[in-house]
């Protein structure tokens, strides 16, 4: 089944680019070497799954190795990121968001992505609960002379809509954007994401500093 549906994705491939028949794509088609994978070679796996087994299972009505053996055979490995995600949602009927995780999980165990790494670069991601209301919270990122008194770091602020996001440029290219959830009346927590980042190094280099400065921060608001 997979083998003839990769045939007529080549087919309509043909017949955009010719303006032939259907009929005449599939016989030029068929007279033509199937094509090697030529963007991208596979390797160890750099990473695992983002979900576990039973959890693609649960999600998808498939496990991991069974992902794996359609991909394989329908030559994923030599597609981009976004092109094997809307295959495998529009060929196996799953929503948009486990076509992605199944198209990272894939590309993590044939060594084609790293872990932190998304089609424009690596992100990061840290999150920290802080005993006080989500309006303080917030307004510790919002107010330039309270930000830069506990990030010990001057950034300008581009967007937001208190008391639920904020967003800006981070100087190198990247971009941060923060997220406030009540979670309570007096407890509220702050996730954070950057990217793009360059490389894994970067990640883990800016997620402990980015730790470190939550944690002057939790202190700073608790104690006051």
């Amino acid at each position: 089944m997979t083998t003839h549906k990769t045939l007529k994705r080549r087919v309509r491939a043909r017949m955009d680019k010719t303006g032939e028949r259907y009929t005449a794509a599939r016989r030029n088609v068929l007279s033509e070497p199937a094509p090697e994978p030529a963007t991208r070679e596979p390797h160890a796996a750099s990473a695992p799954p983002p979900v576990s087994d039973d959890a693609v299972r649960k999600g998808t009505g498939r496990g991991w190795d069974e992902w794996f053996a359609i991909l394989d055979t329908a030559g994923a490995v030599a597609w981009k990121h976004p092109d094997i995600a809307r295959w495998v949602a529009a060929e196996y009927g799953i929503s948009g968001w486990w076509a992605q995780g199944v198209t990272v999980g894939f590309e993590r165990a044939r060594g084609l992505r790293a872990q932190h790494e998304r089609p424009s670069g690596f992100s990061l991601s840290v999150t920290k609960t802080i005993n006080v209301p989500v309006e303080r919270l917030h307004g510790a990122f919002a107010n330039a002379r309270e930000r830069k008194a506990w990030m010990e770091r001057a950034v300008r602020v581009s967007s937001g809509t208190p008391p639920r996001t904020i967003n800006f440029p981070w100087g190198d290219g990247s971009r941060v954007a923060v997220r406030f959830e009540a979670r309570g009346s007096a407890k509220s927590q702050v996730a954070l994401q950057q990217e793009p980042l360059p490389h894994s190094a970067a990640v883990e280099e800016l997620r402990t500093w980015w730790r470190a400065r939550l944690s002057a921060l939790k202190d700073r608001l608790e104690s006051q």
